[in-house]
């Protein structure tokens, strides 16, 4: 038996691949979220409904688009916070307003009504004392019910809004992407629209979120998952996204360089908004998909590592048995390590042309069975 000293790869960062990475990559332009002196400007409301599923009155917001008539009717997106938000985190940290009205006034964006509610159904559903607390949680959960039965009757009651499953969408970030994929995919009779930005971890296994990707695929107008590349969420976005792959779901998956942050869901708000209740091509929704390209190097059909447009790496290695994962290249990287046993890492910017790592499994290096090149035995 020969006793392995080393493992050395070679991963190339190829300018031909950057450019393919940089040709699909789409993001808001400079001053997509600040207004413009002259435009026309939609209104927001301050609504209060009865909640049976609640037992009390709660607030939400509606926000009804330039030029709104009560003679005309209007598709509606429901548009979710997160764990320590409310119905106002958007206004204060999204501008969805702005964003909105912005879009309007470029004639990119279908007339829509967008409510935005708060997602902790509880009788105190304020983001207060421990907003991770077992009741809050659940609180969040329970919105399911109070967001079908009580919120979504009391808007088409009393908004000109179009009634039908393909004239409503449901998004949300963080605890609310996670709640518009539960609630969304869970309830493909009343929406045809999904969308989930940094979901959380209260997300659902994919198996439970779509357990008939037949009827997925037959149902849903659009389902969009959009995270930042450095979001240590990221990979509950990223199983979501492998399973739709894996069993032709269409979807867009659209990566960007940031955090969990507005940075990102204004972004995510901005793309989303836009392909709203219109004509869908399926085919087109792969060119959203991922910002990073798959390196040279790579054997056939791997995705991964991939290359970002800023020369960072994304690594993925499917390890579940081991304790820890680390990445040696240029200096020693610790990968993270999701539920169903992968391991992944974004790496600093790398300057282009080949470049050698080594992975260690708890200390002792292997071969990147992604990789087609390495050195050393």
């Amino acid at each position: 038996m020969r006793t392995v000293f080393s493992i050395i790869l070679g991963i190339a960062l190829l300018s031909a691949n950057i450019a393919s990475a940089q040709k699909t990559a789409m993001e808001a332009p400079q001053g997509f979220d600040q207004p413009v002196a002259g435009s026309a400007t939609g209104r927001l409301d301050s609504i209060s409904y009865t909640s049976k599923t609640v037992g009390t009155v709660r607030k939400a917001l509606v926000y009804t688009p330039p030029g709104y008539s009560k003679k005309k009717k209007y598709p509606v997106l429901y548009l979710l916070h997160g764990i320590g938000g409310d119905e106002k985190e958007w206004l204060k940290g999204g501008r969805p307003q702005v964003i909105l009205d912005n879009l309007y006034a470029a004639g990119q964006l279908q007339p829509m009504l967008v409510v935005m509610p708060n997602g902790r159904a509880m009788q105190d559903d304020r983001a207060v004392g421990n907003i991770y607390g077992p009741d809050k949680v659940a609180a969040f959960a329970n919105f399911e019910k109070d967001l079908l039965t009580d919120l979504i009757p009391y808007v088409e009651k009393h908004y000109p809004a179009l009634t039908n499953r393909e004239n409503r969408a449901l998004a949300g970030l963080s605890m609310g992407g996670g709640q518009s994929l539960n609630f969304g995919l869970g309830n493909l009779d009343k929406f045809a629209w999904v969308g989930g930005f940094s979901s959380a971890p209260n997300t659902r296994l994919p198996e439970q979120l779509v357990p008939d990707p037949a009827k997925a695929k037959k149902l849903l107008k659009l389902l969009w998952l959009s995270c930042g590349d450095a979001d240590g969420l990221l990979p509950i976005s990223q199983r979501t996204h492998d399973y739709l792959y894996e069993h032709n779901v269409p979807h867009v998956y659209y990566l960007e360089a940031g955090g969990h942050d507005f940075k990102v869901w204004k972004n995510g708000l901005y793309l989303f908004a836009q392909q709203l209740f219109k004509p869908v091509d399926a085919a087109a929704l792969p060119t959203y998909t991922v910002l990073g390209a798959r390196a040279s190097t790579n054997v056939r059909n791997a995705k991964y590592p991939q290359i970002l447009p800023d020369n960072r790496a994304v690594f993925h290695l499917k390890a579940p048995g081991v304790q820890q994962v680390q990445l040696d290249l240029v200096r020693k990287y610790d990968l993270v390590k999701d539920s169903s046993g992968t391991w992944t890492v974004t790496t600093d910017t790398l300057s282009r042309g080949l470049h050698y790592y080594s992975l260690l499994l708890d200390g002792l290096p292997v071969a990147d069975p992604a990789s087609d090149t390495f050195y050393g035995m």
